[in-house]
């Protein structure tokens, strides 16, 4: 459920909420699927780690939206997608071997796409 503080950030009484909290869950599913992922030890474990913490910290920066600037956060969304993406394509060169890689490969797609919407969405609200 969405709080009050997470209602902070200017424009954002107009965002679509549903569309912040599905953010929300996909980081959480890809820190996971990463976390899962950087165990194997393969070539791609460097950056299932490091996509791991950059969606733990969007997810938390999106639950405390205090002090959190429209620009501030589109940046985060931007390096979260473009993290989300190394990772994705590390996972995806061991993605017919390990079902791990990719299951990864997909939570990442899906965060992506996630953060995506939310960036469309802060944009309508704010136009």
């Amino acid at each position: 459920m969405m709080s009050e503080d997470m209602m902070s950030m200017p424009d954002m009484r107009a965002m679509d909420m549903t569309v912040m909290q599905a953010c929300m869950d996909a980081c959480s599913a890809c820190e996971q699927a990463c976390t899962v992922c950087s165990v194997q030890m393969m070539s791609c474990s460097p950056a299932c780690m490091n996509c791991a913490d950059m969606c733990n910290t969007m997810m938390r920066a999106m639950l405390r939206m205090q002090g959190m600037t429209p620009a501030a956060m589109m940046s985060m969304l931007d390096a979260c997608i473009a993290m989300c993406q190394v990772c994705m394509d590390e996972c995806m060169e061991h993605a017919d071997m390990s079902a791990v890689c990719k299951m990864c490969a997909q939570a990442c797609q899906a965060c992506m796409d996630a953060c995506m919407k939310v960036k469309d969405s802060m944009m309508a609200a704010s136009a």
